[in-house]
């Protein structure tokens, strides 16, 4: 190397950091900050677990299971004033894509709301008529 490069800085290396007078220090997490990687592409990692995301699809019953769920459900209106305790299978639309999941959810049968097609738990749950894969609770033993 080169001598005259060696003390190329000699007259400032010495010298006291300098401190603004105006601006407030930049805390070390800000600076941090500064060097982190930059994403170009705004909720492209989003937009791929999105796609990722599995959903199941929307069952059709047969005719006999419909006709069983329909027993069920009539049952269900005969004995609301009893409150019976069921577990209810329904499906779940996926907001974002096509199919969604099915949930199972139990509790205490409030009222079934015929016109809006909704089976309302004591809860406050409120379950689409049109969904309901499965029943199931003490209740329906008489069905067996």
């Amino acid at each position: 190397m080169n001598n005259a490069n060696n003390h190329q800085y000699d007259d400032i290396i010495d010298l006291p950091h300098h401190v603004s007078a105006t601006r407030p220090r930049m805390s070390i997490i800000d600076r941090a900050a500064q060097f982190s990687p930059f994403a170009a592409l705004t909720g492209y990692d989003a937009a791929i677990k999105e796609t990722g995301r599995l959903t199941d699809q929307r069952i059709e019953l047969s005719e006999e299971s419909r006709a069983a769920l329909d027993r069920k459900q009539q049952l269900l209106l005969d004995n609301l004033a009893d409150r019976p305790e069921v577990s209810v299978t329904y499906f779940v639309p996926d907001e974002r894509k096509s199919g969604g999941a099915y949930v199972t959810v139990t509790g205490q049968v409030k009222k079934v709301d015929e016109f809006e097609r909704l089976l309302i738990l004591t809860d406050g749950t409120k379950i689409p008529l049109d969904e309901i894969q499965d029943l199931t609770g003490e209740i329906f033993r008489v069905l067996e």
